[in-house]
């Protein structure tokens, strides 16, 4: 079919009935098979009570007994529905999976409620779309048929292949294929698929990215709309060249995207903080070919040492920043007190032109530049004009950020691995897209003055399109559970971490960030918070952020600043320019007196339209279509990208070193064994309890250890080790060790509790899984 369920329902409204014939149009469907199998999939719409008919045509059904979410899949089986509303995920068994994958966005029933330690049950209802239209496999005969067995074992089927893909049989596995599905599963029947291409297991950097792509259908992006541009000219903006602005430089990588320009003004008792945004928004038409192409893409995709633009070549050349050229921007003015505090804001839509940029090479000179020093490094020649303000916008930064950690933003010391084939994803983009945490980076990098930046510019218009009521999309970030903060800081505690609890014995994020950055078994616990860390997620309401310190029921983040890198940005670009441009700023023509649109000195006093229905209406019509739960499903593909390119990198770090014993730190500590973390390039793998041939082993849960039940031998989170790399596994990023069993150390007086009994031979009440070794991108 040319549209899937989820694209059906999206241009059904809830309200009103939409005629057959206007659906087919919203669809694109000109030809009469298309057109009977939408009525065949409204017909089983009709049945499940999704959709409603009448004479007027179709409309959503208000069901909530069905619940939109999306599968995650483990390899033996255990699935549950991530509800998309973000409630408690539903655990689905797998004659209730109904043919649906890993990753597919579904509705699901409940079918019995959770308790206290269990999670609800449910059975998919509908497969709203469909993650996996093509697949990485191998090749297997069968005597009867032909069978495609994906890589990825969260997928718990086999492809049927035509007899002809025999061809691609590969016996000493140093290829896989690549194949595209032609028919999923129904009723009795499997899946049917063809192989479109075999690619090479062990082919060297270039090959390794071509299978990443292939994994995540990127090999074959789509291409942009055709569109004309809007040209933008000095008229009507605000004339900003004569203003000293800098350009942060943070990638280097093919097709890095463009970022925003900075400048500093000093002022009585603080600081003007000017931010400039690439005008991107306001070139094409909002709702258009070029705008719908955009909304696809979502994302900007960094492949290490090269990216995958989201906009189009010649938006990007449109709206590129260059040192010494005149651009068209968005921007705000930030006005700062002495300490740091966000005392005002104001939007314009503006003309600047750079003087200089601001890279890595440059603020390392300026670091280890001699105060009294006559001669200007050659790093800093560019530069040399604007030392003054580059000193000050450092300075400005770290008061910013002391500012935010004070207010609970959680950073954690847990940089990308040194491997070259990752470039650009070592540097973080300047806000959080997606992790719930922040990497804690040195005063004197682009990024971190940036960051400061990116985060303060758009918390004002957060908050200045929440005051305004407008249809914005914000940036959540909710502080982690109760609960998971409480197991890492028992984690902690068992390991003799001091920590200062409040009242009622809990800590937050923030305070136990702090208090493992002095611990010797610092990355370790940090690791244990980065996995309870909540991510980012967009929002058509506004609510806490975290990251950016802003909690309580007026906080507020809109994205806007990097719409070279997010549509989210774009998205909330075209709502500033509207209201710039088309705001009206009194009830009518005859009334004298108006309020500034662009500042909060029109909060609260607007009692009148502030935007005509013909500019709102196309933006709400997108949001009641799904958009944010689009743009949230592109963010974590993004996270899932570059897990996996440094799951890949790292496998191929460890294949040279396979037989070689190494020095190693436990990352993590389970019934069925520990990880393991080897440096330098931080491959973790799996020590299986089933190796540990010395003795039986008890697993103490709440001291997160394995302890040996003769020799009182014991494995506990941040132990160092020496193991043995055993076998490597790059396409499922799974890599096997073997621990170099330590001197004997006996353990006095501790007390048995919570332990659970594990052989040598792997045998326990709860091990897991573990056996196929461990994998890097868990």
């Amino acid at each position: 079919m040319k549209f899937t369920v989820a694209d059906l329902l999206d241009q059904l409204p809830a309200d009103e009935a939409l005629p057959l014939a206007k659906l087919e149009k919203a669809l694109g469907l000109s030809s009469k098979t298309a057109k009977q199998q939408l009525r065949i999939a409204l017909d089983a719409l009709l049945k499940l009570a999704v959709v409603q008919e009448s004479e007027a045509g179709l409309q959503r059904a208000d069901n909530p007994e069905l619940i939109p979410a999306r599968l995650r899949c483990s390899s033996k089986g255990f699935c549950f529905a991530l509800r998309e509303d973000g409630g408690e995920d539903i655990y689905i068994r797998e004659h209730q999976l109904n043919h649906a994958w890993n990753g597919d966005r579904v509705l699901v029933k409940v079918t019995r409620e959770g308790g206290r330690r269990r999670s609800p049950e449910g059975g998919v209802q509908c497969i709203l779309e469909r993650q996996t239209p093509s697949l990485l496999a191998q090749i297997e005969q069968q005597p009867d048929r032909l069978l495609a067995t994906p890589l990825d074992d969260r997928l718990l089927t086999s492809v049927e292949l035509p007899a002809a893909d025999a061809a691609h049989l590969d016996p000493e596995h140093q290829s896989v294929v690549e194949v595209v599905i032609d028919r999923y599963p129904v009723g009795q029947f499997s899946p049917q698929g063809h192989v479109a291409r075999s690619l090479p297991v062990n082919g060297g950097e270039a090959a390794d990215l071509e299978l990443l792509l292939t994994k995540h259908r990127l090999n074959s992006p789509a291409a942009a709309a055709r569109a004309s541009l809007k040209a933008l000219s000095a008229d009507g903006r605000e004339d900003l060249t004569a203003q000293p602005a800098l350009l942060p430089q943070l990638w280097a990588g093919e097709a890095a995207p463009g970022l925003p320009a900075l400048a500093l003004e000093s002022r009585d008792q603080g600081w003007t903080l000017w931010l400039h945004s690439p005008a991107v928004a306001e070139r094409f038409v909002a709702g258009g070919s070029l705008d719908q192409w955009l909304r696809a893409q979502a994302d900007a995709l960094c492949l290490g040492r090269r990216w995958l633009p989201l906009l189009s070549p010649a938006l990007t050349k449109a709206a590129a920043f260059s040192a010494g050229q005149e651009q068209a921007a968005l921007s705000v003015a930030l006005e700062l007190d002495a300490e740091g505090r966000l005392q005002g804001y104001r939007f314009c839509r503006s003309w600047i032109k750079p003087v200089a940029d601001v890279n890595q090479a440059a603020l390392t000179a300026l670091a280890e530049r001699k105060p009294r020093s006559r001669t200007t490094p050659t790093a800093l020649k560019p530069l040399k004009a604007q030392l003054e303000q580059l000193e000050q916008l450092l300075a400005l930064g770290e008061l910013l950020r002391a500012r935010r950690l004070e207010a609970g933003s959680i950073e954690l010391d847990l940089p990308l691995p040194p491997i070259d084939s990752l470039g650009d994803l070592s540097v973080p983009a300047p806000g959080p897209a997606h992790q719930g945490w922040l990497l804690s980076l040195p005063a004197q990098q682009p990024a971190a003055i940036l960051r400061e930046a990116v985060l303060l510019a758009e918390r004002a218009l957060g908050e200045h399109l929440a005051a305004l009521e407008l249809p914005a999309l914000f940036a959540l970030n909710p502080a982690p559970d109760s609960g998971d903060l409480n197991d890492v800081a028992k984690a902690a505690l068992a390991l003799e971490i001091p920590l200062e609890l409040g009242e009622e014995g809990h800590a937050s994020a923030a305070e136990l960030a702090a208090a493992f950055a002095a611990s010797s078994r610092s990355r370790s616990l940090q690791q244990q918070l980065r996995g309870v860390a909540q991510p980012v997620q967009l929002s058509e309401s506004r609510g806490e952020h975290t990251l950016a310190g802003l909690v309580g029921e007026e906080a507020a983040l809109a994205p806007w600043t990097c719409p070279t890198l997010h549509y989210a940005d774009i998205w909330n670009q075209q709502l500033l320019v509207l209201l710039l441009s088309q705001g009206k700023d009194r009830p009518s023509p005859r009334h004298k007196t108006s309020v500034d649109l662009a500042s909060p000195a029109c909060h609260g006093a607007i009692d009148w339209p502030l935007l005509e229905p013909a500019c709102l209406t196309p933006l709400q019509e997108s949001l009641e279509h799904g958009l944010v739960q689009r743009l949230n499903g592109k963010r974590r593909f993004l996270a899932e990208l570059e897990a996996d390119l440094l799951a890949m990198a790292q496998a191929r770090q460890a294949e040279p070193l396979v037989g070689q014993v190494l020095p190693g730190v436990i990352s993590g500590v389970q019934s069925y064994g520990f990880f393991v973390e080897v440096p330098p390039s931080n491959v973790e793998g799996l020590v299986h309890v089933s190796s540990l041939k010395d003795d039986w082993y008890e697993y103490r849960s709440r001291q997160n250890r394995l302890v040996g039940r003769k020799n009182r031998r014991t494995y506990m989170l941040g132990d160092a080790v020496e193991v043995e790399i055993q076998k490597v596994d790059a396409l499922r990023h799974q890599i096997d060790l073997a621990v170099v069993q330590p001197e004997i150390t006996s353990v006095e007086g501790e007390e048995v509790e919570d332990l659970e009994v594990v052989d040598a031979d792997g045998n326990g009440d709860d091990r897991g899984d573990g056996g196929d070794g461990g994998d890097c991108d868990d």
